[in-house]
Formats: structure tokens, sequence, C-alpha cells
């Protein structure tokens, strides 16, 4: 079982063990979120080059994951993803680093209704897929931060008995 190893999704994780090699052992971590997986003994200099490469590969923005900035702005509520700025009738709020990122994806997938499922995995990780109440809990958290009447939501949209979705209004 994996014990979170994603939880910061954007950090590289090299492996680094002394444990012998096991092709079960190696899948496991890579699965778990390992970017490289080294057994021990490794060379100084072999070390230094595999490390170097994450650290390359994760700089370079990959076409597949490269996101568009997105940007929404209707007077009442501003969001700039890229930013990491969200302000309510003129005010800057503060989100916690769940809250935003359950409202990235949420904005970045705007009108498009994300299953329970579909946010567990991707804001708090495939570990966290079967725990639908942190999904309500911090929905509930952001229309009370976003919204201007939280009981009639008009950004963070239930689809009942599916998920939710961000409306961007007109």
């Amino acid at each position: 079982m994996c014990s979170r190893v994603r939880e910061v999704s954007d950090v590289p994780i090299v492996m680094l063990t002394g444990k012998q090699k096991s092709e079960v052992d190696i899948v496991r971590g890579l699965n778990c979120g390992a970017d490289e997986y080294l057994i021990k003994p490794v060379g100084n200099k072999e070390l230094v080059a595999r490390v170097g490469a994450v650290l390359r590969r994760a700089e370079l923005p990959s076409t597949a994951e490269a996101k568009p900035k997105v940007t929404y702005n209707d007077h009442y509520l501003t969001v700039d993803i890229e930013e990491r700025r969200i302000t309510v009738n003129g005010e800057r709020i503060r989100l916690t680093p769940l809250e935003f990122r359950l409202f990235s994806v949420l904005a970045e997938n705007a009108g498009r209704v994300l299953t329970h499922k579909q946010l567990l995995e991707k804001v708090w990780g495939w570990e966290y897929t079967d725990d639908l109440d942190y999904v309500r809990i911090y929905v509930s958290h952001l229309r009370q931060k976003i919204e201007s009447n939280p009981a009639e939501p008009k950004y963070i949209l239930t689809e009942p008995g599916v998920g939710y979705y961000f409306q961007k209004t007109t």
C-alpha cells in the first residue's frame, strides 16, 4: 500500500533503497508515485545524473499536461488560477491548499460535471476515492467563501447523485 507519496503532486520523487531488487517492489514504488527507483549500491555520478534527469523532466512543460491559464471575471468573482488569486467583490479570499486544489479542478473543468471519485482522485489522490465526505465538506467550505448565498450557490453546483461542477455566470 502506498503511503500518500503524491500529496504534493508537483514534486519529483526519487526512491533510493537498499532492498534487494524485486520487480514487484520497483513496480509498487513507481505506481505509488516515484519518478525514479534506484537500488543501492549506486555510484555517486549515476545518482547525481538520474536526479538531474528527473529534475529536468519536472521543469519541462508537457504538452499533454500543460493547462491553460484559467481566468474568470464576472465582477463578483474573479479567478486567476495561475496567480493563485481569487477575489470576491474585489476582496481577495484565502483558500487552504486543498480548497484551492479543489476549486482549481472545478474551474479548469467549468461546465463539466465531475464525479465524487474523479474529484477525490484529482485532489486527494487515488487512495481517497472511497472517502466521499471529503468532497462534500470541502465544497461546503468553498461555498462559504465564494458564494454570496451558500444555501443557493451560483458557482459550485451539485449534480445530485453524481458530483459537482463550476458554473460560469453571465
